[in-house]
């Protein structure tokens, strides 16, 4: 199987410029599907820490980057949606966020805001000892006691140390939330209605500015492109992402 991937084929959520090169670093296997960026991608093509495949690697095995929380050894890691990028030494910390495009951005947070992720609610079920468990839309799963608290598409944080719910967003008509793909990709609203389609159908959101006084206007999208979010999970600006390196 081939270690690379073709800079025009890979999804539009990836900040990688399609046409400076014919291949890019080709994601691992982890979370977030085909929709998790490398990890090489960003210390290399957006961060500019590292010129090289190789200084990706030396700089991994000395812990120096944290992801949600963890150490880690692998620069194809898939890094995606909320996921929490932290280089302790330098005191920087990042979320992952999708701008107005779609295309996935770091957005700078302070090391308070970097110790949780923000996670969507796709699913749960109960597991051995009576327990349920919440799979979230990394592909992630977190075990909680009181089900009847959690639905699909509601919104939890959770610590990156002890892997516990420490907050909750319902989804419902008033929560805040942000498209993160199609045409609104990277707009933040609040639900002002929920339209449930019969059938197979997808339900549809409309969605109102925060603001009235802002230029922004309502929008619709289906329920699967919207997230519940928290006013703190919108704040910091987006690091610089124009420098492109070699891809070896």
């Amino acid at each position: 199987m081939t270690r690379h991937q073709k800079r025009l084929s890979v999804p539009k959520s990836w900040p990688v410029e399609r046409k400076t090169a014919t291949f890019t670093v080709k994601a691992g296997a982890g979370p977030h599907g085909e929709d998790g960026v490398p990890l090489l991608i960003l210390l290399r093509d957006v961060l500019g820490y590292a010129d090289s495949r190789k200084e990706a690697r030396y700089a991994l095995s000395t812990d120096a980057v944290l992801v949600n929380g963890d150490e880690i050894n692998d620069e194809e890691r898939p890094i995606g949606m909320f996921d929490i990028l932290a280089f302790p030494d330098r005191d920087e910390y990042y979320r992952i966020f999708p701008d107005e495009g779609g295309r996935l951005t770091l957005t700078a947070i302070d090391a308070d805001s970097a110790e949780s992720r923000l996670g969507k609610v796709e699913g749960k079920r109960q597991v051995t000892g009576g327990v349920t468990q919440l799979s979230l839309h990394d592909g992630t799963n977190v075990t909680v006691e009181d089900e009847a608290t959690y639905s699909a598409n509601d919104s939890i944080v959770v610590d990156n140390e002890s892997k516990e719910v420490v907050a909750h967003f319902p989804y419902e008509e008033g929560a805040l939330v942000t498209a993160v793909r199609g045409n609104h990709a990277g707009k933040v609203g609040e639900v002002a209605e929920i339209d449930v389609t019969l059938g197979s159908g997808s339900n549809i959101v409309r969605v109102d500015p925060v603001d009235e006084a802002a230029t922004d206007e309502p929008f619709e999208t289906v329920e699967e492109y919207v997230v519940v979010i928290d006013e703190n999970f919108i704040e910091g600006g987006a690091a610089d992402s124009e420098d492109e390196g070699d891809d070896e």
